[in-house]
């Protein structure tokens, strides 16, 4: 058996450091599962006719439909908006959000809120339906029977476009 010596040149500063960098690495990956499917503020850094892209402080950015800022139509680079963490990577290694998402998330924990006080809520009433209406509450479309709409047996159509 041949006799092993140590390097003589290995220099375990370099060695050490390298290997705690990794672990930091470790543990940012970490931190980012974390995060995942939850909402965070972003910047967006642009916007064309079918994409608005945002950065969250990631590596990378996220790219997210026009269509979800439609109810927007002044958002300019430079805004900050909600948006919702889906993955943190597709396969072209992409973050995924969601600005939809992150709205309807942030509604519900209003809703969950009203709810658990007891408050009366404020719905927009967008359209009538078959024994009842469609209300938007914190964003949120819902139906609402026509029994809950009014004490006295009312048009319902008298309701469209008033907040109730």
């Amino acid at each position: 058996m041949a006799k092993m010596n140590p390097l003589k040149e290995f220099d375990w500063d370099v060695f050490e450091d390298a290997a705690s960098s990794q672990s930091e690495e470790e543990s940012n990956e970490e931190t980012t599962d974390d995060v995942e499917r939850m909402v965070v503020s972003g910047i967006v850094i642009s916007i064309n006719e079918r994409e608005i892209v945002v950065n969250i402080g990631y590596s990378n950015d996220g790219i997210i439909p026009a269509s979800e800022f439609r109810y927007n139509p002044d958002l300019k680079v430079g805004d900050t908006v909600d948006v919702y963490i889906e993955s943190k990577s597709d396969r072209l290694g992409q973050l995924i959000l969601s600005h939809k998402k992150a709205r309807a998330t942030k509604a519900w924990v209003k809703v969950n809120e009203a709810l658990a006080n007891n408050a009366t809520v404020k719905a927009y009433v967008k359209c009538r339906t078959k024994g009842g209406t469609i209300v938007d509450v914190f964003g949120i479309e819902a139906f609402m029977p026509g029994s809950q709409t009014d004490i006295v047996r009312a048009d319902l159509e008298t309701f469209v476009g008033q907040t109730i």
